[in-house]
């Protein structure tokens, strides 16, 4: 879900590019970070915690905490949070603690 309308702000998106989320294709905005292009596209779930595999979602936004380390394009632990998405990429729910390909 994406605010699209603001009594005060205004949103000025970027161009519609095209990634893939665990082999499905979506869509984002370029600008705007994985994590934040996910979320508007109803995947609240980021990743799981390594030793007891819970649900972590969309948490400090800022880089500082570990909820959204995904794969993205084969490199494990990325923070989605403050990554840029860019045309093509490939995001991945990642497993433990990563696996480098």
């Amino acid at each position: 879900m994406r605010i699209e309308e603001h009594p005060i702000l205004t949103f000025e998106r970027g161009k519609e590019i095209n990634f893939t989320f665990n082999g499905e294709p979506m869509k984002g905005y370029e600008g705007e970070t994985i994590a934040a292009a996910l979320h508007a596209a109803g995947v609240k779930v980021l990743a799981k915690s390594p030793e007891k595999h819970r649900p972590r979602g969309f948490y400090c936004a800022i880089g500082n905490c570990a909820s959204c380390q995904m794969t993205v394009d084969g490199e494990p632990n990325v923070r989605t949070c403050i990554t840029l998405l860019k045309e093509g990429m490939r995001v991945e729910t990642q497993e433990g603690k990563g696996r480098i390909e």
